[in-house]
């Protein structure tokens, strides 16, 4: 079943899909994987009857040394012991632009279906799809960048993020 919000995010996911179609044409295969980085994110995090873990791979196609796009998948178990287990999966767009070759300016749209199941009847049980906008800037040293970023459609509480601010690490080989 397509959400609203799916039929307003397909037509940037086809144009984006239609872009590296494109530019996939008119590279040869060898020139192609000369200018495709991976990288992505591994998250863990435990505590007290608490344990999150997340798994976030993904590539680039560097048109220059200014801009670069790509997309990523992303991945997250939550569970809070006697209170709550969560997944949530999805996928993500990024536009990358460096003016200068130690500043990185990023466009990321992300599209998230969560799914909460909480362990008490105080708290219903939800599913829904959540969508991200971030905007950021951030420091590049070769292929490591950290920054911060912003989600200007932030939703306190459908988020799964604590904050619309976000500090952040970006590797890529």
């Amino acid at each position: 079943m397509i959400t609203l919000i799916n039929k307003k995010t397909l037509p940037l996911l086809l144009a984006t899909l239609w872009s590296f179609n494109i530019l996939i044409a008119q590279q040869s295969e060898s020139d192609f994987w000369k200018h495709v980085r991976f990288g992505g994110g591994i998250g863990l995090s435990f505590g007290n009857g608490f344990f999150s873990g997340t798994l976030a791979p993904s590539a680039l196609y560097e048109f220059n040394n200014n801009f670069a796009m790509g997309v990523g998948l992303n991945g997250t178990y939550n569970r809070s012991k006697d209170f709550y287990k969560s997944t949530i999966f999805g996928g993500s767009l990024i536009g990358l632009y460096s003016p200068v070759n130690s500043i990185q300016m990023s466009a990321e749209f992300e599209e998230l279906y969560v799914s909460r199941k909480y362990d008490n009847n105080i708290f219903r049980d939800d599913s829904y799809w959540y969508p991200a906008l971030f905007l950021g800037a951030g420091y590049r040293n070769r292929n490591v960048t950290f920054g911060i970023r912003y989600d200007v459609l932030y939703d306190r509480n459908k988020s799964i993020y604590a904050d619309p601010w976000a500090p952040f690490v970006r590797v890529y080989f």
